[in-house]
């Protein structure tokens, strides 16, 4: 028996005897055609070559190319584990040639390959052409062929093309008769469905081009494109019939058997090929970085991974079965694929994951999808509103529900599915609440509708392949732009600004014209790129080149991966205590809010740089897993206040301890939940150096600091500014610290001294103005005033004081602070209940025309352009207590 892995490697090793590059598989996610959701073929990664786009320094090419389908235009996915060739994953064992050799050495090479190097029986062969290909035809005749065993074709069938216009030409493929024991009939006979003839390899003569107008005419560049899969091959070679008793698949479902303690050869054969094919596909995919997720490609993960534990659960499994089989895919296919073994762990976490919170909501929608069927009369099909609640609710795709239907005899209402679908977007767009220029935004849900949401490929990749679903102008939707323009496109590596980190810039390039985008945002999960068309004209439709500028990438990844150690390092220093409340993660710098009541002391910040400084030189690896937000908290993990997190996030860990310091989570220095991008080695943010700490708002301190050569150029920059400040105060350079240290604690200590006496001075009434009068409204009592002279961050801490003296009641303060007014409420504990200071600020602010503010129900600040309406906001509050 030979094994699949010893019939890919004979085949590889075959045509790089004959002079062609081995080439690597591409990955599943096609960065160089927008219109595939996954590489479904050999040739995907060979397309620029064949059109000419792309020149490499090989003419002759061989690949086993790792094929997903189960999505868009190629779906195998329902046909899965009911048929004895559909996949899912498959490996497509190709040829190439790129203008070098054609039909006379491409049929020969096909044929010595398969009769010799396999040993396959040359009676078993027989072959197809074009009808009208008859150089095909006399040299499969020439090799030996009987006449009758090469059929012609006058099919697509036969006739290869890459869309309506462009590179096709005629095909040439080889089938294998399994015997008369079988039934079927030929290729081209009325029985040809059957499985007698099976097609094994499939040969085609890219030899010309095609117009719009339906003409054609010969490509300069004539070149061989082949596929053969692996799986089907495999178990000719093998002596099976079905490709799923093979060796590779065979093993992987004995180790499905083993799990669920279930015979393979049983009842729970379907169930058992339908967990092995899944498993292929789902691991490859995690592997290179696709995530389950409601949206895109992550949408067909999810699908294919509850599709196979739906499976498990069928075979009565009760505890989780996808993730122990990862093991035995590895030992099997690692070695050819190391990038299975490289991402073992995420493959496991994810999948152990998925099912855990499949599993819990499996035996609730299985009930409502019984008590539905229930009701309906034999035969009858499933209402779509039915089905959309099985979706909607507990996260059924609608090929599960109908995969579970199917083994009663059922359908699914899919057009009430989706006037169910389309009634729950409308309900989306009509919330959305944006004024001005994001009411624009609007439009964005359109094109998601239409076409979908963007699927973000930048974890992984700078460069890739769109395609153009949407350009705006002046927030209209247009068909081309020429000046300012919005696009947005099925797929990019732009990342949209989100969680502080900016969006990227870089380039769009289609035939007609180049775009230079500036920035990027995200609305309804759509990405929108905004930038200038600087040469031609954009259009919809059109395919792009997406190009995200490197450098600038580089300098935000830098900055945002230093944010994460900041975090860390502030909370070794200062305390458990500190929280991040925001941060900004531009190419030249990073800020970073924390809850802090302090300033830091020189001392701090110089800690916190040594301690971030030290990691980076650790040049440890940043590492990404995916897992549901309440057990990335239960290991530690840390979350931004506030953040809404979906079902599954990205859990960021970086750094290892030496012992001396406190981590997140056992020896990983920094674990925080995260969906921006990193570096891949902390030594490439290269240095990191704070600018100094300021307040930001009531109780929360500002960080801003630089990294890499910003943050080496800032430091030459004050090792020349020492120098020179040392020249004018006359003393060494040595001393200039620390006579600057003690200047700058002189300095703040009177600053310190002025606001409170400030604060003092407002309290006892001072400068001609009387302190806040108690007055008794609907029982409580209430001080509402003007205070002059004090800053809004004096507010908070005078309202305080104010709470204390009256023992119960509500403050109101605005401070006049030369044009704009800052407004602090305050209730005492006893009357919260009651009345919150959120309720009163708001009110007051309001009257002032201001927007927002909001606190605690004990403290509430905001602010407005003005103070003049002062005595129509205290007004204002007092209402709030008569209500």
């Amino acid at each position: 028996m030979t094994s699949l892995a010893d019939i890919r490697s004979t085949f590889l090793n075959f045509f790089d005897k004959n002079g062609h590059q081995v080439v690597a598989s591409s990955p599943l996610v096609p960065r160089n055609d927008p219109t595939l959701m996954f590489t479904n073929s050999g040739m995907v990664q060979f397309k620029n070559r064949f059109t000419g786009v792309e020149a490499g320094d090989y003419q002759r090419a061989t690949t086993s190319q790792k094929c997903v389908r189960a999505g868009g235009k190629h779906n195998d996915l329902d046909n899965v584990g009911y048929t004895a060739r559909h996949h899912t994953f498959f490996e497509m064992l190709g040829n190439f040639s790129f203008g070098d050799y054609f039909k006379s050495e491409a049929i020969p090479f096909a044929w010595d390959l398969l009769t010799k190097d396999f040993g396959i029986d040359k009676s078993r062969l027989l072959t197809t052409v074009y009808h009208t290909d008859q150089e095909a035809f006399d040299l499969w005749k020439k090799i030996g062929v009987p006449e009758d065993r090469i059929i012609k074709i006058d099919t697509d069938d036969n006739f290869w093309r890459m869309g309506p216009t462009g590179p096709c030409g005629p095909c040439t493929e080889i089938f294998y008769d399994h015997g008369d024991h079988i039934w079927g009939g030929p290729p081209g006979s009325a029985d040809e469905d059957g499985d007698r003839f099976i097609e094994i390899w499939n040969v085609v003569f890219m030899q010309n081009e095609q117009f719009e107008d339906g003409t054609m005419k010969p490509l300069e560049m004539q070149s061989i494109d082949t596929g053969m899969g692996l799986e089907r091959i495999g178990a000719l070679l093998q002596g099976k019939h079905d490709n799923y008793d093979t060796d590779l698949m065979r093993a992987l479902i004995e180790a499905s058997a083993q799990a669920t303690s279930v015979n393979p050869d049983g009842d729970g054969n379907t169930h058992h090929r339908v967990i092995a094919d899944h498993l292929r596909s789902t691991s490859f995919l995690i592997a290179e970085g696709v995530l389950p997720s409601n949206e895109g490609r992550g949408y067909v993960l999810r699908r294919i991974m509850r599709r196979a534990m739906r499976h498990a659960h069928l075979l009565g499994a009760k505890d989780p079965v996808m993730h122990r089989l990862v093991p035995e895919l590895v030992k099997q296919m690692g070695g050819a694929y190391p990038e299975l073994g490289q991402g073992q762990r995420l493959i496991e976490e994810t999948l152990l994951n998925e099912e855990i919170r499949f599993k819990q909501t499996l035996d609730r929608g299985l009930k409502l999808l019984d008590d539905e069927v229930s009701s309906l009369g034999e035969g009858d099909d499933l209402p779509g509103a039915a089905a959309f609640k099985l979706y909607d609710t507990y996260g059924f795709p609608l090929d599960l529900t109908q995969d579970a239907l199917r083994e009663q005899g059922r359908g699914v209402d899919t057009d009430g599915f989706d006037a169910a679908m389309a009634e729950q977007k409308a309900k989306a767009r009509a919330a959305w609440s944006g004024t001005g220029a994001q009411a624009d935004a609007t439009v964005w849900f359109d094109v998601a509708d239409k076409h979908g949401t963007t699927d973000f490929l930048g974890y992984d990749t700078l460069t890739a392949e769109g395609q153009i679903v949407g350009v705006v102008v002046d927030g209209q939707v247009a068909d081309t732009a020429t000046g300012e323009v919005q696009i947005a496109l099925n797929q990019t590596p732009f990342y949209a600004e989100a969680g502080g980190q900016v969006g990227d810039a870089g380039t769009i390039t289609t035939e007609t014209g180049t775009a230079q985008i500036t920035d990027t945002k995200k609305v309804a999960g759509v990405y929108i790129h905004i930038g200038t068309v600087t040469q031609g004209e954009i259009k919809r439709g059109q395919a792009a080149s997406l190009s995200v500028l490197t450098d600038r990438r580089a300098q935000v990844e830098a900055n945002h991966s230093a944010t994460h150690l900041l975090n860390e390092a502030l909370r070794n220093t200062l305390g458990d205590h500190i929280a991040q409340r925001g941060s900004l993660n531009a190419p030249d710098r990073l800020r970073f809010d924390f809850s802090h009541t302090a300033a830091l002391t020189l001392d701090d910040l110089d800690a916190v740089e040594k301690e971030v400084n030290a990691l980076i030189r650790q040049n440890g690896a940043v590492e990404t897993r995916i897992m549901t937000p309440d057990d990335a908290r239960a290991m530690g993990a840390q979350a931004l206040f506030g953040e809404k997190y979906g079902d599954e996030v990205r859990v960021v860990s970086m750094g290892q301890l030496d012992g001396s310091g406190k981590g997140t989570s056992g020896n990983t220095y920094s674990l925080e939940l995260c969906g921006g991008t990193h570096v891949r080695q902390l030594g490439e943010i290269g240095a990191f150096v704070t600018l100094g700490d300021s307040a930001s708002s009531a109780g929360v301190r500002r960080i801003e600091a630089l990294t890499g050569q910003a943050a080496l150029d800032y430091l030459r920059g004050q090792d020349h500014r020492l120098a020179e400040t040392a020249l004018a105060m006359k003393v060494p350079t040595a001393d200039v610290a620390e006579r600057v240290k003690a200047l700058m604690d002189e300095r703040k200590a009177l600053t310190n001294e002025v606001a409170q006496l400030r604060r003092e001075l407002a309290m006892a009434g001072g400068a001609g103005e009387a302190g806040p009068t108690q007055e008794d409204v609907n029982g409580i009592c209430f001080m509402g005033q003007v205070m002059q002279g004090v800053s809004g961050k004096d507010l908070p801490g005078l309202v305080d004081q104010f709470k204390d003296k009256v023992g119960s009641g509500v403050v109101l303060l605005i401070a006049d602070t030369g044009g704009k007014a800052a407004i602090a409420a305050g209730v005492t504990a006893d009357l919260t209940a009651k009345v919150s200071a959120v309720d009163v600020l708001k009110a007051a602010v309001a009257a002032l025309g201001g927007k927002g503010g909001g606190g605690r129900p004990d403290m509430a600040q905001g602010g407005a352009a003005s103070a003049d309406a002062a005595d129509e906001a205290i007004a204002a509050a007092r209402k709030v207590l008569e209500g």
